[in-house]
């Protein structure tokens, strides 16, 4: 099993993320912000990822701390799974659909942490999240992976859609780059390391 567990301590936020990337989908998360918690939810669903998100920030601030640090600690858990990257398949992308919205994630896993986020959402408040946040999570999350992720809308009006296409389009494209395939022998890199 690929698991790991990594804890984060700020005078923004106490954070205890545990990911095990060939879970079933089993996802637990409390981070004092609804809305992210939902997407938080989506993410390890669709991923395949069994997730546990306990989260305490200064949410009377705002949430942009807690969203952050949890992209943070999620891409740093990543990152001590997938230490050498033998095996695994690499790349994954996924068109994801929700209603009016559309949205592309790309992905490599390519020890260079990038994210070009090009998600034309409105910017407003969800519940307590305020909608520029989802690109905070997902540069946090990429730069402490090491991975480079694209995201692209090509459709969509609502901001609710938008973002919860773009969670689960990277979930899936996770679950795809993510998966070993039998026949890469070592690294999957022309370089033999990543």
């Amino acid at each position: 099993m690929r698991v790991a567990t990594v804890k984060r301590e700020t005078n923004e936020t106490n954070i205890m993320l545990m990911l095990n990337v060939d879970g079933s989908g089993v996802v637990d998360v409390s981070t004092e912000v609804p809305f992210f918690d939902h997407m938080l939810d989506a993410l390890g669903r669709h991923a395949g990822f069994n997730l546990t998100v306990e989260a305490k920030g200064d949410v009377e601030v705002d949430a942009h701390h807690t969203v952050e640090d949890v992209g943070i600690v999620f891409g740093q858990a990543l990152a001590k799974i997938l230490e050498d990257k033998a095996g695994i398949t690499r790349f994954g992308h996924s068109f994801m659909p929700m209603d009016e919205a559309l949205v592309l994630a790309a992905i490599d896993i390519s020890g260079r942490g990038q994210c070009y986020y090009a998600v034309d959402v409105p910017i407003e408040i969800i519940g307590t999240f305020d909608t520029t946040l989802a690109q905070e999570f997902f540069v946090a999350f990429a730069r402490e992976a090491g991975v480079t992720l694209h995201i692209k809308s090509f459709a969509g009006n609502n901001a609710h859609h938008l973002i919860e296409a773009a969670f689960k389009a990277v979930a899936r494209a996770l679950r795809i780059a993510l998966t070993i395939d039998p026949r890469v022998s070592g690294v999957p890199s022309t370089k033999g390391a990543l």
